[in-house]
Protein backbone atom coordinates (compact mmCIF):
# COMPACT_ATOMS: atom_id res chain seq x y z
CA UNK A 1 0.00 0.00 0.00
CA UNK A 2 2.82 2.42 0.86
CA UNK A 3 4.48 1.71 -2.52
CA UNK A 4 1.19 2.37 -4.33
CA UNK A 5 0.72 5.62 -2.40
CA UNK A 6 4.28 6.76 -3.23
CA UNK A 7 3.76 5.82 -6.87
CA UNK A 8 0.47 7.74 -7.00
CA UNK A 9 1.95 10.85 -5.35
CA UNK A 10 5.07 10.70 -7.50
CA UNK A 11 3.71 10.23 -10.99
CA UNK A 12 0.45 8.36 -11.57
CA UNK A 13 -1.79 11.22 -10.44
CA UNK A 14 -0.12 13.31 -13.20
CA UNK A 15 -0.13 10.81 -16.06
CA UNK A 16 -3.18 8.62 -15.41
CA UNK A 17 -5.23 10.41 -18.08
CA UNK A 18 -2.35 10.02 -20.55
CA UNK A 19 -1.90 6.28 -19.97
CA UNK A 20 -5.30 5.15 -21.26
CA UNK A 21 -4.79 6.18 -24.92
CA UNK A 22 -1.22 4.81 -24.84
CA UNK A 23 -1.73 1.48 -23.07
CA UNK A 24 -5.33 0.82 -24.12
CA UNK A 25 -6.37 -0.96 -27.32
CA UNK A 26 -5.34 0.94 -30.43
CA UNK A 27 -7.88 1.67 -33.16
CA UNK A 28 -7.88 -0.46 -36.30
CA UNK A 29 -7.06 1.50 -39.45
CA UNK A 30 -8.00 0.39 -42.96
CA UNK A 31 -5.34 2.16 -45.03
CA UNK A 32 -1.62 2.86 -44.75
CA UNK A 33 -2.06 6.64 -44.44
CA UNK A 34 -4.32 6.26 -41.38
CA UNK A 35 -2.02 3.60 -39.88
CA UNK A 36 0.97 5.92 -40.26
CA UNK A 37 -0.97 8.78 -38.67
CA UNK A 38 -2.01 6.47 -35.80
CA UNK A 39 1.61 5.41 -35.17
CA UNK A 40 2.77 9.04 -35.18
CA UNK A 41 0.00 10.05 -32.78
CA UNK A 42 0.89 7.18 -30.42
CA UNK A 43 4.56 8.17 -30.50
CA UNK A 44 3.69 11.82 -29.71
CA UNK A 45 1.58 10.70 -26.74
CA UNK A 46 4.40 8.49 -25.46
CA UNK A 47 6.91 11.34 -25.85
CA UNK A 48 4.52 13.60 -23.90
CA UNK A 49 4.39 10.97 -21.13
CA UNK A 50 8.19 10.81 -21.06
CA UNK A 51 8.48 14.61 -20.80
CA UNK A 52 5.95 14.80 -17.94
CA UNK A 53 7.58 11.91 -16.07
CA UNK A 54 11.10 13.33 -16.51
CA UNK A 55 10.20 16.85 -15.42
CA UNK A 56 8.28 15.47 -12.43
CA UNK A 57 11.22 13.29 -11.37
CA UNK A 58 13.67 16.18 -11.81
CA UNK A 59 11.42 18.41 -9.72
CA UNK A 60 11.42 15.90 -6.86
CA UNK A 61 15.22 15.58 -7.02
CA UNK A 62 15.65 19.36 -6.90
CA UNK A 63 13.19 19.51 -3.98
CA UNK A 64 15.33 17.01 -2.04
CA UNK A 65 12.77 14.18 -2.34
CA UNK A 66 14.72 11.43 -4.12
CA UNK A 67 12.41 8.57 -3.13
CA UNK A 68 9.45 10.32 -4.75
CA UNK A 69 11.53 10.91 -7.89
CA UNK A 70 12.25 7.22 -8.53
CA UNK A 71 8.74 6.06 -9.64
CA UNK A 72 8.46 9.00 -12.03
CA UNK A 73 11.91 8.35 -13.49
CA UNK A 74 11.09 4.64 -13.89
CA UNK A 75 8.00 5.59 -15.92
CA UNK A 76 10.20 7.80 -18.11
CA UNK A 77 12.60 4.88 -18.57
CA UNK A 78 9.79 2.47 -19.43
CA UNK A 79 8.35 4.65 -22.18
CA UNK A 80 11.76 5.85 -23.43
CA UNK A 81 12.77 2.20 -23.95
CA UNK A 82 9.52 1.56 -25.79
CA UNK A 83 9.80 4.62 -28.06
CA UNK A 84 13.56 4.84 -28.70
CA UNK A 85 14.88 1.33 -28.00
CA UNK A 86 16.83 -0.03 -25.04
CA UNK A 87 20.25 1.04 -26.39
CA UNK A 88 19.31 4.56 -27.41
CA UNK A 89 21.14 7.70 -26.27
CA UNK A 90 17.76 9.15 -25.25
CA UNK A 91 17.84 6.76 -22.27
CA UNK A 92 21.11 8.18 -20.86
CA UNK A 93 19.57 11.27 -19.18
CA UNK A 94 16.89 9.02 -17.64
CA UNK A 95 19.50 6.60 -16.26
CA UNK A 96 21.51 9.54 -14.89
CA UNK A 97 18.42 10.94 -13.17
CA UNK A 98 17.62 7.51 -11.71
CA UNK A 99 21.22 7.24 -10.48
CA UNK A 100 21.03 10.69 -8.86
CA UNK A 101 17.72 9.88 -7.16
CA UNK A 102 18.95 6.45 -6.01
CA UNK A 103 22.15 8.00 -4.61
CA UNK A 104 20.09 10.60 -2.77
CA UNK A 105 17.92 7.83 -1.34
CA UNK A 106 21.02 5.94 -0.14
CA UNK A 107 20.56 3.13 -2.70
CA UNK A 108 24.16 3.17 -3.93
CA UNK A 109 24.15 -0.32 -5.46
CA UNK A 110 21.12 0.53 -7.58
CA UNK A 111 22.65 3.88 -8.53
CA UNK A 112 25.81 2.08 -9.71
CA UNK A 113 23.69 -0.15 -11.99
CA UNK A 114 21.98 2.86 -13.58
CA UNK A 115 25.32 4.61 -14.12
CA UNK A 116 26.74 1.45 -15.71
CA UNK A 117 23.80 1.32 -18.11
CA UNK A 118 24.31 4.97 -19.07
CA UNK A 119 28.06 4.48 -19.51
CA UNK A 120 27.55 1.38 -21.64
CA UNK A 121 25.19 3.19 -24.01
CA UNK A 122 27.61 6.12 -24.38
CA UNK A 123 30.55 3.78 -25.04
CA UNK A 124 28.52 1.87 -27.64
CA UNK A 125 27.52 5.03 -29.52
CA UNK A 126 30.23 6.59 -31.71
CA UNK A 127 29.85 10.32 -32.09
CA UNK A 128 28.01 10.77 -28.79
CA UNK A 129 27.85 14.51 -28.07
CA UNK A 130 30.31 16.12 -25.65
CA UNK A 131 27.29 17.56 -23.80
CA UNK A 132 25.93 14.09 -22.99
CA UNK A 133 29.39 12.76 -22.09
CA UNK A 134 29.76 15.76 -19.76
CA UNK A 135 26.50 14.84 -17.99
CA UNK A 136 27.68 11.25 -17.65
CA UNK A 137 30.96 12.32 -16.04
CA UNK A 138 29.10 14.64 -13.67
CA UNK A 139 26.85 11.74 -12.64
CA UNK A 140 29.89 9.51 -12.09
CA UNK A 141 31.56 12.31 -10.13
CA UNK A 142 28.59 12.84 -7.82
CA UNK A 143 28.33 9.08 -7.26
CA UNK A 144 32.05 8.93 -6.39
CA UNK A 145 31.51 11.73 -3.84
CA UNK A 146 28.69 9.70 -2.26
CA UNK A 147 31.05 6.73 -2.04
CA UNK A 148 33.74 8.92 -0.45
CA UNK A 149 36.14 8.43 -3.39
CA UNK A 150 37.12 12.07 -3.75
CA UNK A 151 40.10 11.66 -6.10
CA UNK A 152 37.98 9.62 -8.48
CA UNK A 153 35.24 12.26 -8.19
CA UNK A 154 37.72 15.01 -9.13
CA UNK A 155 38.79 13.00 -12.18
CA UNK A 156 35.19 12.69 -13.43
CA UNK A 157 34.32 16.30 -12.63
CA UNK A 158 37.43 17.54 -14.45
CA UNK A 159 36.25 15.55 -17.50
CA UNK A 160 32.80 17.07 -17.04
CA UNK A 161 34.29 20.60 -17.12
CA UNK A 162 36.50 19.81 -20.12
CA UNK A 163 33.65 18.31 -22.17
CA UNK A 164 31.16 21.05 -21.21
CA UNK A 165 33.74 23.69 -22.15
CA UNK A 166 34.36 22.08 -25.54
CA UNK A 167 30.62 21.96 -26.21
CA UNK A 168 29.40 25.26 -24.75
CA UNK A 169 32.47 27.50 -24.28
CA UNK A 170 34.57 28.62 -21.31
CA UNK A 171 32.09 31.03 -19.75
CA UNK A 172 28.94 28.96 -20.19
CA UNK A 173 26.57 28.23 -17.30
CA UNK A 174 26.81 24.51 -18.18
CA UNK A 175 30.44 24.47 -17.01
CA UNK A 176 29.71 26.02 -13.60
CA UNK A 177 28.20 22.86 -12.07
CA UNK A 178 31.41 20.88 -12.51
CA UNK A 179 33.47 23.70 -11.02
CA UNK A 180 31.07 23.97 -8.09
CA UNK A 181 31.25 20.29 -7.18
CA UNK A 182 35.06 20.32 -7.52
CA UNK A 183 35.21 23.36 -5.23
CA UNK A 184 33.12 21.52 -2.64
CA UNK A 185 35.59 18.62 -2.71
CA UNK A 186 38.59 20.92 -2.25
CA UNK A 187 36.70 22.63 0.58
CA UNK A 188 36.19 19.23 2.29
CA UNK A 189 39.90 18.52 1.83
CA UNK A 190 40.73 21.91 3.43
CA UNK A 191 42.45 23.07 0.21
CA UNK A 192 41.02 26.53 0.52
CA UNK A 193 43.02 28.25 -2.24
CA UNK A 194 41.78 25.80 -4.86
CA UNK A 195 38.24 25.86 -3.44
CA UNK A 196 38.02 29.66 -3.37
CA UNK A 197 39.44 29.93 -6.88
CA UNK A 198 36.78 27.55 -8.24
CA UNK A 199 33.97 29.20 -6.27
CA UNK A 200 35.07 32.53 -7.80
CA UNK A 201 34.98 30.91 -11.24
CA UNK A 202 31.42 29.72 -10.59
Amino acid sequence: VSHQRTDWISIHSRICHLLIPVLGPQPCFHNEKDRKHGREQLQRRQECLIAVALSTAQGFVWAGKPLEAIPAALQALRFSSRVFGSGSLQLVPVYLLLAEASTGAGQLRQAAKYLSQAQWIVLQTPGCSAALQSKLHRGLGLFSIAEGKLDQALYHLANDVYLATSEFGLNSIEVSGGYFHMANIFFRQNKMDAANSLYAEV
